[in-house]
């Protein structure tokens, strides 16, 4: 297959009517529509099949629809096909001139979907966009996208994260209201919600056999692969093993004494999970950098649906507190323990958050939480009470 033919095969708008494909998601559709005028690259980032693509072919469908680019002046094209490998963007930005015949000042908009799998990409990005006449959005599943190493795109990229579906989408996308009437169906969809997660393709599916390949990509593709694992039994263990222990503190020490590998090991394949975004690791609050670094850390996973299959359905408490950390993620989150009793997470410099879902805490953990020296203190019982975190300042 030629280059040509591949660019065709991408672009489908090329040659006859598009329609949006998916299922809307106005808050990122909004976002990205609105910085279309924007001077910067724009790299969209998140977990695999979190709808990444999708969200960049809706864009696309809206700027046709609301004409403001020619069909043939968008380019879309998902570098993981092997056949791109050797071919530079900026050849290919050439190739789409010659074939439409347009001029150098002639604006393109590109769409680069997966760039990590094109090596040296920051700079090939850099070049195109300090020397062509493009708008530039370009995804990719990686946090590695966002690290810009070499700095290439310092002062050049706005980014852009993808995140699993909330509660408000999710019923949406299971075509699911909730009216007054029926207000008893409330808990019964939240826990479908804890049980089932917000990937798309898995939501609209229930599928899980997708879940599971998305998980397999993960670890084989972009792990694996990408860092030469040989016990490639022992990252999945270490995986399952994290999904267990949701919400709950974990050292590189407990982990090697239950998995039989190396400190080095288990923190390095640590590292990668978190690269790919599949895992979170909470650090103890401190002042001190070395304790943050060293010190136990809660574990949470990408999505609730994910940890279901692995572990099953069970420890609704765990599966709320890994919800609400990842309406908190941004935030910069950390868990303090005084005098052993432990605050789920702190927020800013005054802000404790304890995570009760369904059930009252102990009066004397209680007290404690409202007697503490924080300013703000925020009880979470409820999918209702997230609304509350949405302001809240980063620590």
């Amino acid at each position: 297959m030629d280059l040509e033919e591949i660019l065709f095969l991408y672009n489908p708008w090329w040659e006859e009517e598009y329609s949006t494909p998916g299922i809307k998601r106005e808050e990122y559709l909004s976002r990205l529509y609105k910085l279309l005028n924007s001077s910067e690259i724009v790299i969209i980032t998140g977990l695999r099949r979190v709808g990444k693509t999708t969200i960049m072919k809706q864009l696309i469908a809206k700027i046709l629809k609301d004409k403001i680019a020619q069909p043939e002046k968008l380019l879309y094209l998902s570098l993981e096909h092997p056949a791109l490998d050797t071919i530079s963007l900026l050849d290919i930005v050439e190739e789409v001139r010659k074939i439409h015949g347009l001029k150098r000042k002639e604006k393109l908009f590109l769409f680069f979907d997966e760039v990590q799998y094109k090596e040296d990409f920051e700079r090939e990005l850099k070049v195109l966009h300090d020397s062509e006449n493009v708008k530039i959005y370009a995804s990719g599943s990686n946090s590695l996208v966002v690290k810009d190493k070499k700095a290439y795109l310092t002062g050049r990229n706005i980014v852009v994260k993808i995140e699993p579906l909330t509660f408000e989408e999710y019923l949406n996308f299971n075509n699911l209201t909730i009216t007054k009437t029926e207000s008893y169906l409330y808990e019964k969809y939240v826990d479908d919600y804890l049980r089932e997660g917000g990937m798309p393709e898995y939501v609209l599916s229930k599928n899980q056999e997708k879940l599971l390949q998305l998980v397999k990509d993960i670890l084989y593709k972009d792990i694996v692969s990408r860092y030469n694992i040989r016990n490639i039994k022992k990252l999945e263990e270490l995986f399952v093993l994290l999904c267990e222990r949701v919400g709950k503190r974990l050292t590189i020490n407990k982990l090697r004494k239950v998995l039989g590998i190396k400190n080095e090991t288990i923190a390095n394949y640590l590292s990668y999970l978190e690269e790919t975004y599949l895992i979170y690791l909470v650090p103890k609050c401190s002042k001190s950098l070395n304790e943050q670094i060293r010190g136990p850390k809660k574990v949470y996973i990408a999505d609730t649906g994910i940890r279901t299959m692995f572990v099953g359905y069970k420890d609704k408490g765990a599966l709320f507190e890994n919800l609400v950390f990842l309406k908190l993620k941004n935030k910069n989150p950390c868990y303090s323990v005084i005098n052993g009793k432990e605050i789920d997470f702190i927020i800013g410099k005054d802000c404790a958050i304890e995570v009760k879902y369904k059930r009252e805490i102990d009066h004397k953990q209680l007290a404690y939480f409202h007697n503490s020296e924080f300013k703000k203190k925020i009880l979470v019982k409820s999918i209702k009470d997230l609304k509350e975190l949405e302001h809240l300042k980063n620590r």
